[in-house]
């Protein structure tokens, strides 16, 4: 069996009447991120972490923030294009693993939601997808509550 594991990593300044999408669940609050699609850095970093595993490039280069096509997007779909590109290329996933770093609000109660979303868009099981949800510390700019970074890794298999 061959493996391969890729990382993804993405970041959104958040400003207010915006909404705020992580892992496929919108968050209720006022604020949100500022981006061309919906601004789901979860799922962003999640698609670039598979892509890298697949060395099929990134988001960026499959989905560019200066097409219309991608203008407002769900995430959603990014990463449901994203999945059928890793198959054609013959390849499964083991396993996701994605880390929100979010001063506020607190998202902790949401990720059994997130979990479930991105194991339904991916067509895996639940325990394939750890999610997990962090804050900085009060430290840099997601201390201060003005972005949310994100990491993720994807092993791959065949």
């Amino acid at each position: 069996m061959e493996f391969r594991i890729g990382q993804g990593y993405d970041v959104h300044r958040i400003e207010e009447g915006l909404p705020m999408w992580l892992a496929g669940v919108q968050v209720p609050c006022d604020r949100g991120f500022v981006a061309h699609s919906d601004g789901d850095v979860a799922i962003h970093a999640l698609c670039d972490a598979l892509l890298g595993a697949a060395a099929l490039g990134d988001i960026g280069k499959l989905f560019p923030d200066t097409s219309d096509e991608w203008k407002d997007a769900d995430s959603k779909e990014l990463l449901r294009i994203v999945m059928e590109r890793v198959r054609e290329k013959g390849w499964e996933v083991s396993n996701v693993d994605v880390t929100i770093a979010l001063q506020s609000p607190k998202i902790g109660s949401l990720v059994p939601r997130m979990r479930d979303v991105i194991a339904s868009v991916m067509d895996i099981e639940k325990d394939q997808v750890s999610v997990k949800a962090t804050t900085t510390e009060k430290l840099g700019f997601v201390g201060r509550g003005e972005g949310c970074e994100c990491w993720a890794v994807a092993l791959l298999h065949r």
